[in-house]
């Protein structure tokens, strides 16, 4: 974990002209779409992303919820954030090999 890839480099721009969670969602949806995170994945503990990024532990819950709401995440009570599978994944086995 320490040799992460994400952690070289911060996805926050302050010269961005853009809220810092949407900074963060988006990077975080940019792991989703280029397969770093992988469905089924639990992402770490607000706190722990928090210290990660360098932010708030307010600004990660804001980011988890956008990410909920794009249907990328899911989060459970108690259990933790995870990466949603995709709505369409298995669901008419029309992918034969």
């Amino acid at each position: 974990m320490a040799s992460d890839s994400g952690r070289n480099r911060s996805p926050i721009d302050p010269t961005k002209i853009a809220y810092v969670y949407m900074q963060l969602a988006d990077y975080i949806a940019g792991q989703i779409a280029d397969g770093t995170l992988q469905p089924g994945a639990r992402l770490p503990g607000e706190r722990d992303l928090a210290e990660e990024y360098g932010v708030a532990h307010l600004t990660i819950r804001r980011a988890t919820k956008e990410l909920r709401e794009r249907g990328l995440v899911v989060t459970l009570p108690g259990k933790g954030s995870y990466i949603a599978y995709p709505e369409n994944a298995d669901e008419g086995g029309d992918g034969d090999s």
